[in-house]
């Protein structure tokens, strides 16, 4: 299932008009990144928690040359599932 996918879905829900549902969706995953970007955690009932997590600056190895080489610090999305979730997948 991809976003456009996404879209149909919400579109034969709600009844309204496919611009309307596309909106919709953009805004959820608007929302979700901008929160993320700003640090914060959101939780979505049922569904899980998506956070971010902090990687610290470390050493790493070009496979190709063997060379050691510094990776930055960085920030990376993380998501936790519901057990909700967890369940209704098994």
């Amino acid at each position: 299932m991809n976003k456009a996918d996404i879209v149909d879905k919400v579109h034969n829900v709600l009844g309204s008009t496919k611009s309307d549902a596309e909106r919709a969706v953009e805004t959820v995953i608007d929302s979700i990144v901008s929160s993320l970007k700003s640090g914060d955690e959101v939780s979505i009932a049922g569904l899980g928690i998506f956070a971010t997590k902090a990687r610290p600056a470390r050493q790493g190895r070009n496979p190709r040359t063997g060379e050691t080489i510094h990776i930055k610090a960085s920030r990376t999305a993380k998501f936790r599932a519901a057990k909700a979730l967890k369940d209704a997948v098994k």
